[in-house]
């Protein structure tokens, strides 16, 4: 008996057959059926029923299911216990970021090679999202770490976190806007936005929750003209005259077809956090605690809006 015979085993009942436990194990077919029989013969019982469409443990395998599953976990628990002593980290850890969260204040790129330098051993895996889904992913266990804005006053209970990013929102506009009337004005209040085409991030975003709760307090619903994942984007279009962009103070760009201006929006003041999450229970695995020690020490540098 064989730890990966186990492994094999365990696959084929937790994915339901022989082809997507083949393709999940980048195996082929024929030499996983083998593996599993030759695991049956030493066995001397059959561990799978494969009578049906899908293929399911039989009584004998659904006994022995749990053993196998703690073998495998025993044997990961060994090999991380030695990589601790050694040094090396292996594994699989998942970073989201919300679509624009960091903008030019964190080089993600530069971060995670650096990151994989240190760690060759280490998969790391990175998807972008909008701060809602992954929110619950975080909850569900989907992903390690995320940087995100929160869709509430703060993440939901069972999520940790830290503002990494702490900026009012402001309304950008082209020049000859009318909300620049007059000249010297620095601020807007939200009731001047109320019929103006806006621009703005999509929902399940945390600067378009922000946005929604302040207008609906205000008495009524902003409209929308259009939306994008990038602030970069947004700004691009406020600067060809499009609409009013609402973005966190900091996050236009000075030369997108037309310098833009920029006011805060006021009566009520708003605000547009970045937090860098990760399950209230602590990290998954030593390779997600490790990313998120190196995110703490890389992201309070470029935090400041």
């Amino acid at each position: 008996m064989e730890l990966r015979q186990l492994r094999y085993f365990v696959t084929v009942v937790e994915e339901g057959g022989f082809t997507r436990a083949a393709a999940w194990l980048h195996l082929a077919q024929p030499g996983l059926s083998a593996q599993i029989r030759q695991l049956e013969k030493e066995l001397g019982q059959p561990l799978l029923d494969r009578s049906n469409r899908s293929v399911t443990p039989t009584e004998v395998g659904r006994s022995v299911l749990p053993y196998a599953r703690a073998a495998l976990a025993a044997a990961e628990a060994v090999r991380q216990t030695v990589d601790e002593h050694t040094g090396l980290l292996r594994g699989r850890v998942t970073l989201a970021l919300v679509s624009g969260a960091t903008s030019h204040a964190f080089d993600v790129a530069s971060f995670l090679a650096d990151f994989h330098s240190a760690h060759p051993a280490l998969e790391i895996a990175l998807t972008e999202d909008t701060s809602e889904r992954m929110q619950a992913a975080l909850l569900s266990g989907e992903i390690d770490i995320a940087l995100l804005g929160p869709t509430g006053e703060a993440p939901p209970p069972g999520i940790a976190y830290r503002t990494v990013i702490d900026a009012p929102l402001a309304a950008a506009v082209a020049p000859g806007d009318p909300l620049l009337t007059p000249t010297d004005r620095p601020n807007v209040p939200l009731a001047d936005l109320r019929d103006r085409p806006l621009i703005c991030l999509p929902r399940g975003t945390g600067v378009r929750a922000t946005l929604e709760r302040a207008c609906a307090q205000a008495g009524f619903r902003p409209r929308v003209a259009f939306e994008a994942a990038s602030p970069h984007v947004l700004a691009q279009l406020a600067a060809r005259g499009l609409g009013v962009a609402v973005l966190p103070l900091g996050e236009e760009e000075p030369d997108l077809g037309g310098p833009l201006r920029t006011l805060q929006i006021v009566e009520p003041r708003m605000r547009a956090r970045i937090v860098l999450a990760w399950p209230a229970a602590g990290p998954a695995s030593p390779a997600a605690q490790a990313l998120l020690d190196r995110l703490g020490e890389a992201l309070p540098k470029a935090a400041t809006p």
